[in-house]
C-alpha cells in the first residue's frame, strides 16, 4: 500500500492503555453508572493478586480513575503489591491487616476491620492479610490507574518502578498510628481513619439540610475523600463537578438523581454498600428517604494541600448556578424534585424536615 491509501485507512482499535490492560488481567470489568451494593458483586480470581476481584469503571469516572472490589478468603492473604499510582482502601467487610516496606527497609503492619479507611504510600510494597479464619474480607480500592497508564503506557514501568518517595512514606513506625491533625476546610490530615461510619464531623451548611462533612488527606496522596452525613427527612442541594467521585454509601436508604443539563432526571436508589460515581459535569443530588441519618464516603479527586489535578479548589460546586457557580439552590430547583422527595417519605411513613431550608434565601 502506498502512504497515501495507509493514511486513509480508519482506525479500528481504540482502545486505551487502561482498557488494554485490564483485559489483558483477565478481569470482570463493571460498567453502568450505578452499584447497589459492592459487598454481593460477583468476583472472578486475578491471578496478579492471588485473589477474588473485579475492576469497577463506572460512567462517571471518565478513565481519570476507577475502583475495584476485592475479596481476601478466609485465613488467607493476597500476594505483595507495588504500583506507580495512587490507592484509597475501604474495608467493606471483615477484619485483617496490612504490611507496608520499601525494599531494604522496616516493615510497617498495621490492623483493620470493617468501616477502616488508608491508602498504601505510592509506589510502596503492601500485602493484605485476613484475620479471620473463617469469614472473608472484602474492601474497595478506588485507584489513580486510568490516568496514569493512559499517560506513561507501560506497565513494566507502572509494576516494576523501584523509585521511593520518601516525601510519602520513609518506613516510619507512627505512620498507621491514626493520629491527625486538622488542616483549614474542615481537613483531617492523617494515614488512617478506623473507622469512617463514626469518624465525628463538622456541620457545613454550604450543601443545605443541616449536613455534616469532614474531608480527608491521606498518605501524602493528591486523591483525597471527603465524609458527609444529612438528617432524617432531608436533602442535599444538586450541583455539578469534574469526574471520578466515588460515593460508597455506608450508611441510611435513600436515592440519588443525577441528570446532564437539559436532558431528563435519572434515579438511583441506594443503601449501605450502594456506589454512586456522578459523570463530569452532571447535576446530582442526594436524598435521604430513610429513618436514620444516611452517611457516605466520596473516594476522588480534589486534594485541597495539593492542588492542580481535575480543577480542585475552585468555589464554583458551592456557588449558585445563578452566580456563575455549579450549584442548584432549593428556590430554584425543578418542582419535580420536591415533589418526588415528599412521595417517597409518605410512603416511608417519614416526615419532611425540609421547611426551614426552603424558607432560607
Amino acid at each position: 500500500m502506498t502512504p497515501e491509501e495507509i493514511a486513509r485507512q480508519p482506525i479500528t482499535d481504540r482502545r486505551s492503555s487502561y482498557v488494554k490492560w485490564v483485559e489483558s488481567e483477565g478481569l470482570p470489568l463493571v460498567h453502568g453508572f450505578f452499584i447497589g451494593d459492592v459487598r454481593t458483586v460477583s468476583l472472578g480470581h486475578w491471578e496478579r493478586i492471588g485473589g477474588p476481584a473485579a475492576r469497577v469503571c463506572l460512567e462517571g469516572a471518565g478513565e481519570t480513575d476507577d475502583a475495584y472490589i476485592c475479596e481476601i478468603p478466609a485465613g488467607k492473604s493476597l500476594k505483595p503489591q507495588k504500583h506507580f499510582f495512587e490507592e484509597l482502601v475501604y474495608i467493606v467487610k471483615g477484619r485483617g491487616a496490612t504490611t507496608v516496606w520499601q525494599d531494604g527497609g522496616a516493615k510497617r503492619t498495621f490492623e483493620w476491620q470493617e468501616g477502616s479507611l488508608f491508602s498504601p504510600p505510592f509506589n510502596a510494597w503492601h500485602q493484605h492479610f485476613n484475620g479471620s479464619g473463617s469469614e472473608p474480607a472484602r474492601f474497595v480500592g478506588v485507584t489513580s490507574a486510568p490516568i496514569m497508564m493512559n499517560l506513561i503506557h507501560n506497565t513494566d514501568f507502572i509494576f516494576g518502578c523501584d523509585y521511593h518517595f520518601k516525601d510519602r512514606f520513609n518506613s516510619e513506625g507512627d505512620y498507621f498510628n491514626g493520629e491527625g491533625r486538622w488542616l483549614p476546610g474542615l481537613v483531617w490530615e492523617t494515614n488512617f481513619v478506623a473507622d469512617a461510619r463514626s469518624f465525628q464531623l463538622m456541620d457545613r451548611k454550604e450543601r443545605g439540610a443541616g449536613g455534616q462533612l469532614a474531608h480527608f488527606e491521606l498518605s501524602g496522596n493528591t486523591m483525597c475523600g471527603h465524609i458527609a452525613q444529612f438528617p432524617v427527612g432531608t436533602y442535599k442541594k444538586a450541583h455539578r463537578h469534574g469526574p471520578g467521585a466515588h460515593v460508597l454509601v455506608l450508611s441510611g436508604k435513600g436515592y440519588s438523581l443525577m441528570w446532564r443539563e437539559g436532558e431528563p432526571m435519572q434515579r438511583f436508589d441506594w443503601g449501605p454498600g450502594s456506589l454512586v460515581v456522578p459523570p463530569d459535569r452532571w447535576f446530582h443530588q442526594h436524598f435521604n428517604a430513610g429513618s436514620e441519618p444516611a452517611r457516605y464516603l466520596a473516594l476522588r479527586w480534589g486534594s485541597k494541600k495539593f492542588y492542580g489535578i481535575m480543577g480542585e479548589g475552585s468555589d464554583r460546586p458551592f456557588k449558585s448556578i445563578k452566580l456563575g457557580g455549579d450549584q442548584i439552590e432549593y428556590e430554584d430547583e425543578d418542582p419535580v424534585v420536591r415533589r418526588m422527595f415528599e412521595e417517597a417519605l409518605a410512603q416511608a411513613g417519614i416526615e419532611s424536615k425540609m421547611a426551614p431550608f426552603y424558607a432560607k434565601k
